[in-house]
């Protein structure tokens, strides 16, 4: 029975969200907001970093790598968030390499993590959809997306040699 309400309560939610009605309730909720000081600093950062991720054309996590983590050998997934940039571009491209962020989530939760700047010439790209590598992180390597590789050509079979 509960859940049957929380299903009704959010889509009635997200009806109203989408109306006129709804958005004049959703601004008003959000100008009570922006008064209270403390969740005013936290609304505004959350509410930033959810319209960034959940655009529909977000440019973020497009891409799928791998890096050198925790240590030399050990190797762990990244999400690519893009070029370093304003003052952590200039101030580590002034070390000679290009640094890219990359996002390292820790399995099975892949929405806590770690931004990472690591230079560019240190991540291996990856073919894999930023869905796939979810999902690889989710299931903490059990479901790996298909790969076929390149450079491996498939075997031709021979037709049967026919004999007179």
């Amino acid at each position: 029975m509960g859940l049957l309400i929380a299903v009704v309560f959010i889509t009635i939610v997200g009806f109203l969200g989408k109306n006129l009605i709804g958005r004049s309730i959703v601004k008003f909720g959000e100008s009570i907001l922006q008064r209270m000081p403390l969740v005013r600093t936290v609304y505004k950062s959350l509410k930033q970093i959810f319209e960034t991720v959940l655009k529909e054309q977000s440019t973020s996590f497009k891409k799928c790598g791998l890096i050198e983590f925790p240590s030399p050998g050990s190797w762990a997934l990244v999400f690519i968030s893009g070029d370093a940039q304003g003052e952590i571009a200039a101030k580590l491209n002034a070390q000679g390499e290009e640094m890219v962020g990359v996002f390292l989530p820790p399995t099975p939760v892949p929405t806590a993590g770690f931004l990472m700047f690591v230079p560019k010439s240190k991540i291996i790209m990856l073919d894999m959809t930023p869905e796939q590598g979810a999902k690889l992180l989710i299931s903490g390597g059990l479901i790996a997306p298909d790969y076929k590789d390149p450079t491996v050509q498939p075997l031709a079979l021979e037709p049967p040699v026919s004999q007179p």
